[in-house]
């Protein structure tokens, strides 16, 4: 599969016009077109114009061509008035302002004469030609200015990102941002007003942090969980309370991390778009009036759904600045001061956002002086291994919707009493399963964007840790060992991890891998010691499946949970989850008891170590060759040498593109079609 045209077919005739000025400051449009051929990069052509024909380019063609330059910045000083109030525009009116400065004494200044604010020195045609710049006004008001694409060439400064210009192309142009996604924001949380539970009698107050975590849930036992830590991929992050079966141990003295691959999820964020929390709030808003809701639910009578869309929330940006703090700590010396690393993320607006602040823990408000973030297109069919569904067209059909099935199957189980519950305490409005599951998946997400939630302590304990498994059933059906593209979807991102550490690039489409991008070392770099790549929940359950990494492809029943259950998405994708892949050279093959020095006798060996929201994975377990070391680390050799079937086991072009059909829960094991 050919990497494919970055822009897209629906983006082929849209231009982008970007002035800048050259150092003898006459002015020069440039027409950025999208790259025709797939598989090439956007190019930028400069197309030097006359300053009528610039103007004229700008307004439209409507302008008569007798009107010449100064008639063109006669209309400039007509629409200052109202561009100086527009963001963004200062700095190219600047511009505008001393070329017009410059073309009353250059051609065309026999029209100056239009740029007068005497009516006693305006003949009637000029009267004529103001009027029809006002009328080119009103055009621009309603049509221009809304899908203006007009950027003035400004060089990034410290605590800004990086613009697109004649010589930056699009994937290292962090704003104006393409491809975003929706942005709504939500109500603006009041915590210190609506927070009930410093009133609750049976709670010690403890302050919030921010969010308001210390709920009473009915069934909670000392030392039980919080529901925060059962929540799935929607769980605020924290690091994996119970480990994955590898003890932690320090280095032993005389080896060095070489080099750090993070792969990093977003930051907490409002709900996807078509989420059930907003059909739910739907469903509410047209039923209120008609409905009395009485006890724990009487809530309902004056509740609204306030919720934005995609975006981070206050607690997401945290999560990332946190994290690229405690990454400092955890590998600053790893950063070489004299470069400037290449970080990668998407499009989507809280994965760009995500990456700068993370970024800005890392390095600091300054951090655009230390890294450069390469903002890969994340949409339907582009090639992009950060978002591997997006070009595995199998992934987001009824063939790998194994895990929807289970869940709701399970569902139904765990959220029985509770549906039963809530229709007692309603009456006018027909509860049914589906708003016992929305009314749950509400708290968390209330929680990281308001603070607290009222929908929490509607559920016991015991449908919390149903609720947990609910999700963990939906990530192994859909994204792990029990879908069909488990492997495919993630296998773009194994292939790059691989392509670093044989440092090479990677030159042949037979994934999602962005060829334009990943056979280049200016954005593909092969000598950085920090990687950093964004990324989403699913993205990384594929990618963990695609690396095979089998302790995940424990059967999970619809039923229930299994007894020592491995994949808990809490525990692998909450908020902010993150995979580091350190590389360790060491100067004799390390005990991996750390039995006496630590060291067996032997030559340098450097080894592979994966920590998984900062508890280890035991790579021993899931590939018997790396051996069974309590430090869950793999000769590098030896890991690279299970990799080398990956790509076969994948079997991506079927996998994604193949005519298969769906195979009942459970029936596949492998993260690969039957």
């Amino acid at each position: 599969m050919s990497a494919r045209n970055k822009w897209g077919s629906s983006y082929s005739s849209r231009h982008l016009l970007k002035k800048q000025t050259n150092s003898n400051n006459t002015d020069k449009f440039s027409t950025i077109f999208p790259a025709s051929t797939p598989g090439t990069e956007d190019v930028a052509i400069k197309s030097p114009l006359p300053h009528s024909q610039a103007f004229t380019k700008i307004m439209g063609s409507s302008l008569p061509t007798c009107m010449g330059p100064a008639a063109g910045l006669a209309l400039f000083q007509v629409l200052s008035p109202y561009l100086a109030h527009q963001d963004g525009c200062e700095e190219t009116l600047k511009g505008w302002q001393t070329t017009s400065i410059k073309l009353i004494d250059g051609p065309g200044a026999r029209n100056s004469k239009l740029l007068s604010t005497s009516d006693n020195e305006r003949s009637p045609l000029e009267y004529l030609l103001i009027v029809m710049m006002i009328s080119g006004l009103l055009l621009l008001a309603f049509v221009g200015l809304s899908h203006t694409a007009i950027f003035e060439n400004r060089q990034a400064t410290s605590g800004s990102s990086s613009r697109a210009t004649p010589t930056v192309p699009q994937y290292f142009q962090t704003t104006p941002e393409i491809f975003a996604g929706p942005t709504a924001t939500g109500r603006a949380p009041f915590l210190a007003q609506t927070n009930p539970v410093p009133s609750i009698p049976s709670v010690s107050f403890v302050p919030n942090a921010p969010l308001e975590t210390v709920i009473p849930i009915s069934g909670t036992n000392n030392g039980s969980a919080s529901i925060f830590q059962l929540t799935g991929q929607l769980s605020p992050y924290f690091p994996n309370p119970d480990g994955f079966g590898a003890q932690e141990f320090p280095l032993p003295a005389g080896a060095n991390i070489s080099q750090v691959h993070v792969l990093h999820r977003h930051g907490s964020r409002y709900p996807t778009s078509g989420s059930n929390v907003a059909s739910f709030g739907g469903r509410i808003a047209n039923a209120t009036g008609k409905f009395n809701a009485t006890g724990a639910l009487s809530f309902l009578n004056s509740w609204s759904y306030q919720l934005g869309a995609e975006i981070l929330v206050p607690i997401g940006r945290q999560e990332l600045f946190d994290s690229g703090v405690l990454h400092y700590y955890n590998y600053g010396r790893l950063y070489n001061t004299s470069t400037k690393i290449i970080a990668r993320t998407t499009t989507q607006d809280r994965m760009l956002k995500s990456a700068e602040y993370f970024m800005a823990g890392f390095f600091g408000l300054e951090w655009t002086n230390n890294a450069t973030l390469e903002v890969i297109i994340e949409q339907s069919n582009f090639n992009i291994s950060l978002a591997g569904y997006d070009n595995c067209n199998n992934s987001n059909s009824r063939v790998s919707a194994g895990g929807n099935n289970a869940s709701l199957a399970w569902e139904a189980i765990y959220l029985a009493n509770a549906t039963r519950r809530f229709q007692s305490m309603i009456t006018g409005y027909n509860w049914t399963l589906t708003d016992t599951y929305a009314a749950q998946t509400l708290c968390p997400y209330e929680t990281v964007a308001f603070g607290y939630s009222a929908f929490c302590n509607l559920f016991t304990y015991a449908e919390w840790q149903g609720f947990e498994y609910s999700i963990d059933l939906s990530f192994n059906g859909n994204n792990g060992f029990a879908s069909p593209t488990g492997r495919a979807v993630g296998i773009g991102y194994q292939q790059e991890i691989l392509a670093r550490l044989q440092n090479r690039t990677i030159n042949t489409p037979n994934t999602q891998n962005n060829i334009t991008l990943d056979n280049n070392t200016v954005t593909f770099p092969l000598n950085q010691s920090l990687y950093f790549d964004f990324s989403h929940d699913t993205n990384i359950m594929s990618i963990l499946t695609a690396f095979g990494l089998t302790q995940f492809a424990q059967p999970l029943p619809a039923t229930g949970p299994p007894p020592r259950q491995q994949l808990i998405v809490s525990h692998m994708e909450p908020f902010g989850a993150r995979l580091d892949i350190e590389i360790i050279k060491a100067p004799q093959p390390v005990s991996g008891n750390r039995t006496g020095t630590g060291y067996s006798s032997g030559p340098p060996t450097t080894y592979i170590h994966f920590i998984l929201n900062q508890r280890t994975i035991p790579l021993g377990v899931s590939f018997p060759s790396c051996g069974n070391r309590a430090d869950g680390w793999c000769e590098l050799n030896t890991f690279i040498a299970t990799q080398s079937n990956a790509l076969a086991l994948a079997n991506y072009n079927y996998a994604c593109n193949g005519n298969y059909s769906a195979q009942p829960y459970g029936t596949i094991t492998n993260g690969a079609p039957l």
